[in-house]
């Protein structure tokens, strides 16, 4: 039998960032002011809404990707997250493996493709496959 606990089921991508109209409201007057920063809403957003490029790259991906914000997580994903936001998480059969912190994210500067590579490589470091079945 094969160990499936190496397998990418999907992947979790954590805002630095509570969601709801607060949230947001909070969030975009902290970009304005420069107070405040979400690497990962770098790559996934631009100013007008989600990036056409990251639509597409989700089509790409071969697993769902789930994206939440800091008020919007399990405990699985908070306890696995805390303190390390924006990243983004691996679902595997054996749990949660942290693939991308804030310093990767940022070191995209907002890149879709930066993105792709950069988490396709931090799962095969760890060890990890992506699901076949996607």
């Amino acid at each position: 039998m094969t160990s499936t606990s190496g397998v990418i089921r999907r992947l979790v991508g954590v805002y630095h960032a509570d969601g709801g109209l607060r949230g947001e409201l909070t969030y975009l007057l902290g970009k304005v002011r420069g107070t405040t920063s979400c690497a990962l809403c770098d790559v996934t957003h631009h100013a007008l809404g989600r990036k056409r490029e990251w639509r597409d790259l989700l089509s790409r991906l071969g697993v769902p990707v789930d994206l939440v914000h800091l008020n919007e997580r399990t405990p699985e994903v908070r306890a696995a997250s805390e303190g390390r936001t924006p990243c983004v998480l691996a679902v595997t059969d054996g749990g949660l493996v942290l693939l991308l912190g804030p310093d990767e994210l940022a070191a995209l500067d907002g890149s879709v493709t930066g993105f792709a590579e950069t988490v396709r490589a931090a799962a095969t470091l760890a060890g990890l496959r992506w699901d076949a079945v996607g």
